[in-house]
């Protein structure tokens, strides 16, 4: 069913405010305030060990293929919220996701639009990893 809320009606934000917010993130993996960045073990298992800077390398390489992404298109990004994307790295096909909670990650986020009652959790992933 179309929603019938007319334009002049509905909140300010919608999906470019969201995939504004989510490409803040993206630029900001280091330091993404309130945000959270997690990885999978698939993931971990490929950039190795991080301590004591083995396999930092690997790291920042692959939170530069998050941050420059670029491949949105209807299939991966049908929304236009610029909420996932499909990248290989090391020779394996990968994910990156953004989901959205309430400041305390007990829920799903009433507003997506809206960062001062989001959490952004951007999670990468292994194709196949669930």
């Amino acid at each position: 069913m179309a929603d019938q809320t007319s334009t002049s009606e509905r909140p300010e934000g919608g999906p470019s405010e969201i995939a504004r917010l989510n490409d803040w993130l993206r630029e900001h993996l280091t330091s993404p305030g309130h945000n959270r960045v997690v990885m999978t073990i698939g993931i971990s298992a490929l950039i190795g060990d991080t301590s004591l800077f083995r396999g930092f390398r690997k790291r920042a390489e692959l939170l530069r293929s998050v941050r420059d992404y670029d491949g949105f298109d209807g299939a991966i990004d049908p929304h236009g919220e610029r909420d996932m994307g499909r990248f290989e790295f090391e020779g394996t096909a990968c994910y990156f996701k953004i989901d959205y909670y309430n400041l305390d990650l007990s829920a799903g986020s009433q507003n997506a639009a809206d960062p001062f009652v989001t959490t952004r959790v951007l999670t990468i992933m292994r194709v196949g990893e669930r």
